[in-house]
């Protein structure tokens, strides 16, 4: 499986996760001219942007620790474009991160991080 299949079932894998805690999903793959979010939604009256991380092992460290301080950088000004260019305003929103860890002859694993920014 290549880097960006694996890429593209982590997401699956991430938003029934996500629609199973009954997150509604808006966009997949939400690109603009400052990158991309990987999934954004709604939980509740909150809109959410969501960083997936999809890894076949924890030798490099596990896909959470990839979200680096310049990483939420990013991810914040996307995030500002997003509400800004469908005039959201001041719309409520947090940002999560899934982490799926694809291991060959297991079941996935998922471990998602609520507000993983809070506190940066």
């Amino acid at each position: 499986m290549s880097r960006i299949e694996r890429g593209r079932l982590g997401e699956s894998l991430a938003e029934k996760h996500l629609e199973g805690l009954g997150y509604t999903i808006i966009a997949r793959n939400y690109r603009c001219s400052l990158g991309e979010l990987d999934l954004v939604g709604r939980d509740g009256p909150c809109w959410v942007f969501v960083e997936v991380k999809t890894r076949r092992s924890t030798r490099c460290g596990v896909g959470a620790e990839a979200v680096t301080a310049r990483k939420q950088e990013r991810l914040i000004r996307l995030a500002q474009f997003f509400l800004s260019r469908h005039e959201l305003g001041d719309a409520a929103c947090r940002f999560d991160v899934v982490d799926v860890r694809l291991r060959q002859s297991e079941a996935p694993t998922i471990r998602h991080f609520r507000g993983a920014f809070e506190g940066s």
